[in-house]
């Protein structure tokens, strides 16, 4: 197209594959960003929250001092306002209600029962001690294995049981041929629950503007488009009389993907109260209240030949998903995914797998970075290091044997996932080599002389991003991604404005949009300003979440900025006196064979000299909104391979990560520096998951880490000098052969890590199949190997 005649060289190294300075870190880093702890209105009352003390317990009464009426609030009083319902078209699945104000019962510690009003958040926190409710406490569901058994309470009374939703998958799955397989080996995997840690928590500020009979919602979301839509089902309201804004946001990891009870509260008293209402997490609501995730729990078998070639693949898995189902992922995104990506990159010929989504006394399990597919793939991979280990060989051979060989793609995976195009072996093989494979090996049959045990451990996984409307329509949830729009507007001093749905919260979406629409019509990405976050200024979408937005907002800027420059080369030619056909758009101006007019210009003629216009001109103008999606529906397939080499020191349990490697393949990246920051993030993360992070409950369903002295989250000295190498092959079905990798760098940590703990510790008879790995695990495990040796 003669659009983009002009080689990226010759966009100056702006647009697509550039790496590019991150146009927001001119204000980030010098402090003048805009959260939602930096927003104040006039007149502005705080919120803050009695939480639940009991993980499950009926609510006798309630009692609210006489002074406290008209700032005290309950379910009661919130009459009118509808239960958040995260339902699903899965059959089986089981829907639970969940007040924004606990009605009836608590179901978690945590959970919100009295909303206080003041103006100072400590106010309202002294006012909650004079507030007192009668509990008539009830046995509380801590452990998900427990809660499915017969006579285990209930949490929500009308249910049979406690499950959600039973996902399951039975293909060419035959006991008897694989009761012959020359090697089984059978595991039982747990994840622990984690709690998400952005640096900024949630928050929000409701505000009913009277002259225009709207509510605007300023919370710190993801998806600005989905919490409009969920919060005028709840409040009852036109979706036309609500506005929602999301400004800066500090972080997101899926947290911030949800409807919140407390956007509710605050939306609802805002209306009552005719007063801007807010209410900003503190790090202990984040940490006990909602922000839970990841915990699994499998018991698999792998079947397979005596080289490691694997023959079949059975898995039974329970996913905690917590008390209600949230909005609008539902408690089944977890269970269905485990169910689904547990095959991960592996050509398995057969697979069995039945996943049970349980419902707990514990806050919702919301979808973190990685959703299900950490999970998975440590599940998995500690899999294959077990096959090798039974079959006496190395487990990177193993590994090697089973991955889907890049002949076979486009490559229909067992659970029929449809990958796109790439080379699995390839990423694996370079991993190996930048580890320095051989040299580690060779290191192990000496003695280190710290007396420390090392080990190699690898992990391959695949992510499935950009997921298209097929998917979530299977899954009957309320949110089904379609179409992303965009909105483009050359104005009239002849800069761009891009107008996404979609919402950045680290991403760097204002830098790589523009440098997209560097790539179509060559201006400078500094005269492009991207505009996102504010429902009445942006096209619909369901946000940003699943490794989509490069994808599909991507496409989609792509795609208004070429109608875009249509209508420009339109006028450009017009003012060249020159054929439409013999002028092309490069850096920024309409070229035609006598000569150039710039973007100013044409932009100057249509909206301040009219008269200039030819004839037959768009009546449209310089301001239009596209849309985009895939050639192929089913979404993208980034992957990586990592490698990791640690050093164990079985008396204390201590571990350190000698050596990190990374060899991923984002298709097409087009901003490198950007996704060297987002793997470098999300490893972070994995290695949190691997190591220290874990949420723990006792029996009473009561958290025991309360605090960041007690939840441990990695920080600079824990993190490795990660090395990354960079495949690109280019995806078929997008706009410039990208595809997600947002949620990667999260998903292989903890399965690289874990299978590295163990090969260092197999000499001793160690096998740990529960992360964190932390010291106290880790010396566990080898007293009881010692035990069982003496014994």
């Amino acid at each position: 197209m003669d659009m983009q005649e002009t080689s990226h060289e010759a966009k100056g190294g702006r647009g697509v594959g550039a790496s590019l300075r991150r146009k927001e870190d001119a204000r980030l880093l010098a402090g003048r960003g805009r959260f939602i702890g930096d927003m104040r209105f006039a007149g502005q009352l705080e919120v803050a929250f009695l939480r639940a003390p009991l993980a499950h317990a009926r609510i006798k009464a309630i009692h609210i001092p006489e002074h406290l009426k008209g700032r005290a609030f309950t379910h009661a009083d919130m009459a009118g306002v509808k239960d958040i319902l995260a339902k699903t078209g899965l059959p089986g699945f089981r829907v639970s209600a969940q007040p924004s104000l606990a009605s009836g019962k608590v179901r978690f510690a945590g959970e919100p029962v009295v909303m206080v009003l003041a103006d100072t958040r400590a106010e309202a926190e002294d006012l909650i001690e004079e507030i007192r409710v009668d509990y008539e406490e009830l046995p509380a569901n801590h452990d998900m294995l427990r809660a499915v058994e017969p006579g285990a309470a209930l949490v929500h009374d009308d249910w049979p049981d406690n499950v959600f939703l039973i996902s399951q998958t039975d293909r060419f799955f035959d006991e008897a041929r694989l009761a012959g397989a020359p090697i089984k080996v059978t595991r039982e995997v747990r994840t622990s629950r984690q709690c998400m840690s952005p640096l900024e928590g949630k928050g929000c500020i409701a505000v009913f503007e009277r002259y225009l009979e709207q509510l605007t919602l300023w919370t710190s979301t993801q998806m600005p488009h989905i919490v409009r839509s969920g919060l005028a089902e709840c409040l009852g309201l036109e979706t036309r009389k609500i506005r929602v804004v999301a400004p800066d946001v500090g972080g997101g990891f899926g947290w911030k993907g949800l409807l919140q009870p407390e956007e509710v509260c605050c939306a609802w008293a805002a209306l009552k109260l005719d007063r801007p209402v807010k209410w900003l997490e503190d790090r202990r609501e984040h940490l006990i209240a909602a922000a839970n995730c990841r915990e699994h729990h499998y018991v698999m078998t792998a079947y397979a030949d005596a080289d490691g070639t694997l023959l079949g693949f059975e898995a039974v898995a329970h996913v905690d998903a917590g008390a209600y189902s949230v909005y609008p992922f539902s408690a089944c995104l977890e269970g269905a995914q485990v169910v689904s990506n547990l095959p991960g990159p592996y050509n398995l010929p057969a697979y069995r797998c039945r996943t049970y989504s349980v419902c707990s006394n514990k806050p919702p399990i919301v979808p973190y970075r990685g959703v299900a597919r950490t999970g998975v793939c440590t599940a998995m991979e500690l899999m294959i290091d077990a096959v090798a280990r039974e079959a006496g060989l190395d487990p990177y051979d193993v590994r090697l044997r089973n991955l889907v060989r890049p002949e076979q793609m486009p490559f229909t995976s067992i659970t029929a996932k449809e990958f796109d195009m790439g080379d699995y072996p390839e990423s694996l093989r370079r991993a190996r080599e930048m580890i320095g494979h051989e040299a580690v090996r060779a290191r192990q049959t000496q003695a280190e002389a710290d007396g420390r045990k090392i080990g190699l451990g690898y992990a391959t996984y695949c992510e499935q991003g950009a997921h298209g409307t097929s998917v979530y329509h299977g899954w009957g949830i309320p949110m089904v991604p379609g179409i992303e729009s965009c909105g483009a507007r050359l104005t009239p001093d002849g800069t761009l404005e891009v107008r996404l749905g979609v919402q950045s919260h680290g991403q760097s979406m204002e830098t790589t949009m523009a440098q997209i629409a560097c790539e179509v019509l060559g201006i400078d990405p500094g005269l492009v300003n991207v505009v996102h976050g504010d429902t009445a200024m942006t096209p619909y979408s369901t946000g940003t979440w699943g490794s989509r937005s490069a994808v599909m907002a991507g496409g989609a800027v792509a795609s208004a900025c070429e109608r875009l420059g249509e209508r420009l080369k339109k006028i450009g030619a017009h003012l060249l006196q020159a054929p439409e056909e013999a002028v092309s758009i490069r850096d920024a101006e309409i070229v035609g064979p006598n000569g150039s007019v710039s973007f100013k210009e044409v932009a100057k003629t249509w909206y301040l000299a009219p008269q200039n216009l030819p004839a037959d001109i768009h009546s449209d103008g310089l301001d239009l909104v596209a849309g985009y999606k895939p050639t192929v529906d089913t979404g993208t397939f980034s992957y990586a391979s990592h490698a990791a080499l640690v050093a164990v020191e079985p008396e204390t349990g201590e571990v350190e990560i000698l050596d990190y490697v990374i060899v991923e393949d984002g298709g097409v990246l087009i901003n490198p520096m950007v996704v060297d920051g987002q793997i470098y993030g999300g490893t972070a993360q994995g290695i949190g998951t691997a190591l220290y992070e874990e949420m723990t409950y006792d029996e009473h369903g009561q958290p025991l880490a309360s605090t960041l002295a007690d939840y441990l989250l990695p920080g600079a000295g824990e993190m490795p000098n990660v090395r990354i190498d960079h495949m690109q092959t280019p995806s078929p079905n997008t706009r410039f052969g990208q595809k997600g990798i947002g949620e990667g760098g999260a998903i292989a940590p903890p399965a690289a890590l874990g299978n590295a703990i163990n090969d260092a510790l197999k000499g001793m008879g160690v096998e740990l199949s529960m992360s964190p790995m932390t010291p106290r695990r880790v010396r566990a495990a080898v007293a009881a190997a010692r035990e069982g040796a003496v014994s």
